[in-house]
């Protein structure tokens, strides 16, 4: 790791697979949680990726989400990382989802440990 990762951000929009009908987490079309825990994970990984280094990767290792709005098919969700603490390895992301217009939709923080890719899966 060579410096403090980036701020991130991306862009989803919601399809019939990323609903809570679709994914089993509920019996609704509207975005699941699992899915923006996906997409939330995504933006962490995406600020990491140009501090790791060749042969190493990143686990999530602790998840606190609050999902506070509904998404229909069809919405862009804007999904951001923010690095909030660094220490070695591990690594620290206050999280949040938005609607284009500015809905807060979730907020959250996921911490990710930085892993040799090969010692890590010598372990399984």
């Amino acid at each position: 790791m060579s410096t403090r990762p980036a701020p991130s951000e991306l862009v989803f929009v919601v399809g019939e697979g990323d609903t809570a009908a679709a994914l089993g987490s509920g019996s609704l079309p509207v975005l699941a949680t699992p899915r923006l825990l996906a997409w939330l994970e995504a933006a962490t990984c995406a600020a990491l990726e140009p501090t790791v280094g060749e042969g190493r990767t990143s686990v999530g290792t602790r998840v606190a989400l609050e999902h506070s709005a509904a998404s229909p098919v069809g919405a862009e969700v804007v999904v951001g990382a923010d690095p909030v603490h660094s220490d070695g390895r591990l690594h620290r992301f206050r999280v949040t989802g938005r609607h284009t217009d500015g809905k807060v939709v979730a907020t959250g923080e996921v911490t990710r440990v930085v892993v040799d890719v090969d010692r890590f899966l010598g372990r399984l």
